[in-house]
């Protein structure tokens, strides 16, 4: 067994203010008792047998070093300048007292507002604008500060004095499409499908860097188009599916649908808009493309052919997305028993969705959740006296690369 090398931000200063080491933490020694030895090698055999799919939330890119979504709402607001601040805040406050909100949650409250305000425009309303916080705002200003909070994420998550660390993302890419397919069958080489919810760039830029033949929907390099036939391809190894969109995404005069053109490219019917979108519960957005287009190619994907599963593998996500949520669920009873969700999870046991499922006889079979205290599947239970986290990306890469 390899020794893991201790990483940089494993030292501390003593009390004497004399740097030293720290004690390395060793995260993977729970996984070394047989029953959870065990699991991590079904887990290995499953996910090279089957067609895998993943699911990734924003707690993939944590070890990269972005925050992750409260932490992002916190830096988003503090960003903002006036008047979209005080929308923003007008927003905000019209949530209070409730469970955990986020800047998705806020954008869909600002895009919900902005249909309204738009359809009261259109009619010729007395009272075109809505009112928030006490002040009315027209259609113009909401676009304007939807915009300008699309800008903020992007600076924070593209902040160039702290660029995103790629190497966990590197080494999940060269397990998941080396050591994981290596020696398969022609069935089990078939391109891994990456659902993304992330704004960011750290799964395609980690298979570029290790030449992972993928598809995105764009034709082209750093400036391209969107063609939706691009996912048709049959000799790439991947397939990105951005459900949210990316901050390197963004729309033209005359075209409903992304474009990517690089900095510095003089484009003049550019939009200076991004084309990232928040989590997508309301009419409004499900129905617009690309976003249709791509929910429409993961249900496919999420629904295997007679004699061919696939396996989707939920990782870094909260479930908070309650239109993503359906389409899993919808996949689950709909896959006639040929697609297998597991998920792994920071919270000690199942809870909120992922209960549901174990709780439902007529799916709980084919959903298996890694937990912080355990394995659940089905009615079967491995409880841990001590945490696992085999929910944090990073430690996923190691136990799947094969460390011990």
């Amino acid at each position: 067994m390899a020794k893991r090398p201790q990483k940089p931000e494993e030292s501390f200063h003593s009390a004497g203010g004399q740097a030293g080491p720290a004690p390395a933490i060793d995260t993977l020694r729970p996984f070394r008792e047989a029953r959870f030895a065990l699991l991590v090698q079904d887990l290995e055999r499953l996910l090279s047998q089957c067609r895998l799919s993943f699911l990734l939330g924003a707690g993939c890119s944590f070890c990269a070093g972005l925050p992750l979504m409260d932490k992002l709402t916190e830096l988003v607001q503090q960003a903002l300048e006036e008047p979209t601040a005080a929308i923003l805040r007008g927003i905000v406050a019209n949530f209070g007292g409730a469970r955990r909100c986020t800047i998705e949650d806020y954008m869909s409250e600002l895009v919900d507002h902005l249909s309204v305000a738009e359809r009261r425009s259109r009619r010729g309303a007395g009272v075109p604008g809505v009112s928030i916080g006490g002040t009315e705002v027209r259609n113009e200003q909401l676009l304007e500060g939807l915009n300008n909070i699309k800008k903020a994420i992007a600076k924070c998550i593209t902040n160039p004095s702290s660029p995103p660390r790629i190497e966990t993302h590197r080494r999940f890419v060269q397990t998941i499409h080396g050591a994981l397919r290596s020696g398969k069958t022609s069935s089990s080489l078939m391109p891994v499908d990456y659902f993304t919810l992330n704004y960011d760039t750290l799964l395609e830029d980690a298979l570029a860097l290790e030449r992972v033949h993928f598809a995105d929907g764009f034709v082209g390099g750093t400036t391209s188009w969107w063609d939706l036939s691009e996912y048709q391809a049959t000799d790439v190894r991947a397939k990105v599916y951005k459900l949210h969109g990316s901050i390197d995404w963004c729309q033209c005069d005359g075209d409903a649908l992304p474009r990517r053109i690089r900095d510095g490219v003089p484009v003049p019917f550019r939009h200076d808009n991004l084309l990232i979108w928040p989590a997508a519960t309301k009419y409004r957005e499900a129905q617009r493309d690309p976003y249709a287009q791509l929910i429409s190619l993961m249900r496919t994907a999420l629904r295997p052919q007679v004699n061919s599963e696939v396996v989707l593998c939920i990782c870094g996500y909260s479930f908070l997305d309650e239109h993503i949520n359906a389409e899993v669920d919808r996949a689950l009873r709909e896959s006639r028993e040929r697609l297998t969700v597991i998920a792994f999870s920071s919270d000690d046991e199942p809870q909120g969705q992922l209960a549901e499922w174990l709780a439902d006889d007529s799916i709980a079979e084919r959903v298996a959740v890694y937990a912080n205290r355990g394995h659940f599947h089905g009615k079967a239970q491995t409880k841990s006296a001590e945490p696992l986290p085999w929910w944090r990306f990073e430690v996923l890469t190691q136990l799947l690369a094969g460390e011990r």
